[in-house]
């Protein structure tokens, strides 16, 4: 217990209990999937489920601080996988080295209590999100350019899911994304606090609501989520 005893008195015995039980999906091991990882493997969750196709490459390591240069060209699960594992050999991680695809994203989501989006791209995060509408797992997005990140949870079948907040903004992929390092570590500690008050039954979540920050200027804007018309949960969600 020596190990989590800088946090479990602000969690109590009960909360500690549902954070070791816990089993999570995490998609993406970018900027902010590695700190994510980090930070859900010191507090000490049941499983943690990795998934990435990529390897990692010299233009990551500005962020993504589960890399060395060393790791160069090396897959992100083997190596992210192997230094969690020596952070904290209590938690059992489960490494996934594929492509998100519609398949799949079903058979990955089953088996978790909840899905966290780390990915750098809007056809992934919609596939994700429809595939935990249909197996109702809670899925707290994020996500980062530039000087900005956004952070929102979803609650299938009570909450507007990624897709709303996609027709509502329609947001563009960029073939490169620009991003200043401090901006994943912020993001990625927004999503892991959320993770944890859900968990724990704590506090106000951002359900409904889209948070964005802007670190150049320190704005913070809430945006309340609306369901749309089309909307795949009007069909799912009967």
């Amino acid at each position: 217990m020596d190990r989590y005893i800088r946090h479990l008195p602000l969690i109590g015995e009960d909360g500690f209990k549902k954070l070791r039980n816990c089993r999570v999906l995490l998609v993406g091991l970018g900027g902010l999937g590695s700190l994510i990882a980090y930070y859900l493997t010191c507090l000490g969750i049941k499983e943690l489920h990795i998934v990435d196709h990529d390897v990692v490459s010299i233009s990551d390591l500005n962020r993504q601080i589960l890399y060395t240069i060393d790791d160069l060209g090396l897959k992100k699960v083997d190596v992210a996988s192997r230094r969690l594992r020596l952070l904290n050999p209590d938690v059992e991680i489960i490494k996934h080295d594929i492509y998100l695809n519609d398949d799949n994203a079903i058979e990955l989501t089953k088996d978790v209590d909840i899905v966290i989006d780390a990915l750098d791209n809007w056809k992934s995060r919609l596939i994700l999100n429809k595939a935990c509408i249909l197996n109702r797992r809670v899925l707290i997005h994020g996500a980062v350019s530039d000087w900005i990140g956004q952070v929102t949870v979803v609650i299938p079948c009570r909450t507007p899911c990624l897709q709303d907040l996609y027709l509502m903004t329609r947001p563009k992929d960029r073939n490169v994304v620009l991003v200043m390092p401090q901006t994943v570590g912020v993001i990625a500690s927004i999503q892991v606090n959320e993770f944890i008050k859900y968990i724990i039954n704590q506090g106000e979540l951002l359900t409904g609501k889209l948070l964005i920050i802007d670190l150049l200027t320190y704005s913070k804007y809430v945006i309340n989520l609306e369901r749309q018309s089309n909307c795949i949960c009007n069909s799912i969600c009967k």
